[in-house]
């Protein structure tokens, strides 16, 4: 689907919603995932992530499935709680895993994020406020937290 920071490609199986990757990974994600039939989960995905580009939309409502290991699952659950036009540190997420040491783990997991934006890796940050690593490049992290931001008034 085209969005404001460029094209994203969109996989779901018969349980839910399993990847929202960015134009450059989706021939990878092509060799791993088979071709769908949820052209419906497909379509409802577009339409939120519309709405969440025009500021209309904070949650996303959407069955997900997510694979990962499980010290990833835990990390991207976490994500998940943090709230639109917020931002959290590495550390801090670590910290709500039960330990603060494990950034770079943390930083490694959100790197590996299957779901970009519906759960919100974007929203964490260096502990010195500035914005480090994120699969869409830094510029769209950046674009998606203006976007909040501006929104979330």
């Amino acid at each position: 689907m085209a969005s404001p920071i460029g094209r994203l490609g969109l996989v779901a199986n018969e349980k839910g919603l399993c990847a929202v990757v960015w134009e450059r990974d989706l021939p990878e994600l092509s060799k791993s995932y088979k071709k769908s039939s949820r052209s419906e989960l497909l379509t409802e995905t577009k339409k939120q992530l519309r709405e969440y580009f025009k500021g209309q939309r904070k949650d996303f409502e959407l069955p997900l499935v997510i694979y990962g290991t499980e010290f990833q699952k835990k990390a991207w659950k976490q994500l998940q709680k943090i709230p639109y036009g917020k931002t959290r540190s590495y550390q801090e997420q670590a910290k709500r895993l039960g330990d603060a040491k494990k950034c770079r783990a943390v930083g490694t997991a959100n790197g590996r994020n299957p779901i970009s934006i519906i759960v919100p890796c974007h929203r964490v940050i260096a502990k010195s406020g500035s914005l480090s690593g994120f699969g869409g490049g830094v510029e769209k992290k950046e674009f998606l937290l203006n976007l909040e931001a501006k929104k979330s008034v």
